[in-house]
């Protein structure tokens, strides 16, 4: 029986697995949740991940949550073409990249997505009252659609945007350090490292930000993603899934927010 990924194509913690799927060169059966539509809250997909979030894994009798624990349940049950290093050192470097992703990086993502491109879909199309914003969601998810509304009014400006950016441009920074010493993040092979990391930085080329590491700014980043764009699984992990109208519609919407990015930029020189 193959494993079923519950998932969608704008989601980085979903990439991270099917980036693992398709390494590993595992067969997967696609469950699509369109959470751009709220299937996630559905009384269905609620039964099987009561947080409502994707991805999910299901193999066999597993039901599995949680990204960086299905990418290494992955490549512990389906030991061909392995992910993680041979040795208990480079294991624990692997795992220092995955806890900075799920601690740091992915809440900084969904704030960054937020102020660079959601808010000017979200103001285009009419928010509403600040009341009605905020009653639209669950009572225990008031203090986020707080946060969310800020992000919606004032961008980068709003409380805490900024300190997001700044997390990623030092993540970037600790890569490009990294990556003097070899092609990938933990060695010369590569891992869930790379893994973890690659839907990350391919949100914020999604968002019209290659810049932060484009033109000769972090050069061994930029060579470091050239070589997982070019990786034969790039396309059926990434590329296949993001619906092209959303690509198009981020890209434009990055564009329209870099002044501001480039802006914070000059400003830490």
């Amino acid at each position: 029986m193959k494993p079923i990924l519950y998932h969608h194509g704008s989601s980085a913690c979903a990439a991270k697995v099917r980036f693992a799927l398709e390494e590993k060169s595992l067969s997967w059966e696609s469950r699509y949740v369109d959470i751009l539509a709220g299937e996630q809250f559905s009384d269905s997909y609620l039964a099987l991940n009561p947080k409502g979030v994707v991805p999910l894994l299901i193999d066999g009798d597993l039901v599995l949550p949680e990204s960086s624990v299905i990418c290494e349940y992955l490549d512990e049950k389906y030991p061909d073409h392995p992910l993680m290093p041979a040795t208990a050192e480079s294991r624990a470097k692997v795992r220092l990249w995955t806890k900075l992703v799920d601690e740091e990086l992915h809440p900084a993502c969904s704030a960054i997505t937020y102020v660079v491109s959601h808010r000017h879909t979200i103001l285009r199309n009419g928010i509403g009252s600040f009341e009605d914003f905020v009653d639209s969601g669950d009572s225990a998810g008031r203090a986020a659609r707080l946060l969310k509304w800020q992000w919606i009014q004032e961008g980068i400006e709003a409380p805490g945007a900024r300190d997001k950016i700044r997390l990623y441009l030092d993540t970037l920074e600790k890569m490009e350090t990294v990556l003097a010493d070899s092609p990938w993040l933990v060695g010369n092979a590569f891992t869930l490292a790379d893994i973890a990391l690659a839907p990350y930085l391919n949100r914020l080329a999604a968002l019209a930000m290659e810049k932060l590491w484009e033109s000769g700014r972090l050069p061994r980043v930029e060579c470091w993603f050239e070589a997982i764009r070019a990786r034969p699984t790039f396309e059926t992990a990434f590329s296949k899934w993001l619906p092209d109208a959303l690509r198009d519609e981020m890209y434009n919407n990055g564009r329209q927010s870099w002044p501001e990015i480039k802006r914070l930029l000059e400003s830490q020189k």
